[in-house]
């Protein structure tokens, strides 16, 4: 089964506007001059700047998402974006579940869920994010936690088609520590095999599995190297263009 290498950059609140627009089309550039590839890139900047990097990447393939969205369509929810705002917008895919949510938002498995159902619905491909803490990590409980999230935060909606899960393993996250390879490896291919119950095995051998958390040019390779990892969820390091693309290189596929 090949699974096309999905390069995901998530801004986080970071980036001015001439910043992020100066990232954006220098990143563009590279795929242009670049041509057919066979990874695909996205990059998820703050709501502010979406309208400004669509209109930059026209035309090179890059895609746009948002770091989040609301569970309804829309409504009287002050200060939230619904899903179909992001897909008016421009946007392909959304980021649910990412840990900030999690812990800064006490956004549980059923709320996340809602929101990947809303923006599948929305025809957006959703970044389900999932991963453990350290004390969880260091009680054991790895396994048991992405399992229950993945139960808890996947849609009925859910397919191949629409649906992308990205590793994080919260203690990692911007710490510059990472899990081992083999580690990596062994949380994947369970996280598929749960996904097996769920989907079925044919469909989930087809869901692109990320991982993120302090990935950079240095150790991307080898995290490619890995069967059941199909590309990165890059925070710091997708707000440089030079670290981003070098990352993107070492996850190419042939």
């Amino acid at each position: 089964m090949t699974r096309r290498v999905l390069i995901a950059g998530n801004w986080k609140m970071n980036a001015s506007r001439d910043n992020g627009v100066n990232l954006a089309s220098d990143l563009a550039n590279r795929l242009k001059k670049k041509g057919k590839s066979s990874f695909e890139m996205v990059v998820c900047p703050p709501f502010t700047l979406i309208s400004s990097v669509c209109k930059i990447v026209q035309g090179s393939k890059m895609s746009v998402g948002g770091q989040d969205c609301h569970s309804s369509l829309k409504g009287a929810h002050t200060g939230d974006i619904s899903a179909t705002m992001l897909k008016d917008i421009g946007c392909s895919y959304v980021i649910v579940g990412h840990s900030d949510r999690r812990i800064d938002h006490s956004e549980s498995d059923s709320f996340i869920q809602k929101k990947a159902e809303a923006a599948n619905f929305s025809g957006l491909i959703t970044i389900i994010c999932i991963g453990e803490t350290e004390s969880e990590r260091n009680a054991g409980n790895t396994l048991n936690v992405v399992k229950k999230q993945i139960t808890k935060s996947l849609p009925e909606s859910a397919n191949s088609e629409n649906t992308v899960i990205a590793y994080e393993p919260v203690w990692a996250i911007g710490t510059g520590r990472t899990p081992t390879n083999e580690e990596v490896q062994h949380v994947h291919a369970e996280i598929r095999l749960e996904l097996s119950r769920k989907l079925g095995r044919e469909e989930a051998e087809k869901i692109r599995l990320i991982y993120g958390g302090s990935l950079t040019p240095e150790n991307a390779n080898g995290f490619l190297s890995l069967p059941d990892v199909d590309g990165g969820l890059i925070g710091g390091a997708s707000l440089d263009a030079g670290d981003f693309w070098s990352i993107s290189q070492s996850f190419y596929r042939l």
